[in-house]
């Protein structure tokens, strides 16, 4: 059997508020994307982003060539308090993108998107069962 070796390091207590105000550490926390959920139904693609605070004006969402779904958000506020000294200060202004391939029987004239509670709602909905036919016709040769 091995044995435990313990490193026992006196300076710890420094370390962990270096590590707590370091600014990598703050950044990665910072760095997390909200959450997404994706249901399916017989009719449509349903994509919820939990977005707390957000209103309709910051978000952008639009299709690329690439048959993909660009979903992007941003918040700035430039609120100043002359009255507070921050040390430091980060909840001012947040961005976020997510690119999601859209399936190939998604109608992309009928996408349609809102804002309700915090969450942004975007339905896909799907081509009938003529609509698939009419896109994948056969060609005639002449």
């Amino acid at each position: 059997m091995m044995p435990i070796r313990r490193n026992y390091n006196q300076n710890w207590l420094p370390s962990i508020f270096n590590d707590f105000f370091d600014n990598d550490w703050m950044e990665k926390a910072n760095a997390t994307a909200p959450a997404i959920n994706v249901v399916e139904n017989d009719n449509s693609y349903k994509i919820e982003v939990a977005a707390p605070g957000m209103t309709k004006e910051d978000f952008n969402i639009h299709l690329t060539e690439d048959n993909q779904l660009v979903i992007s958000m941003e918040k700035k506020n430039e609120t100043k308090d002359e009255k507070k000294k921050y040390l430091r200060r980060e909840f001012s202004y947040s961005k976020f993108e997510q690119c999601m391939i859209l399936p190939e029987d998604v109608e992309k004239e009928k996408i349609s998107a809102s804002v309700d509670n915090g969450v942004l709602n975007i339905e896909l909905p799907k081509m009938t069962q003529e609509e698939k036919k009419e896109a994948n016709r056969v060609i005639e040769i002449k």
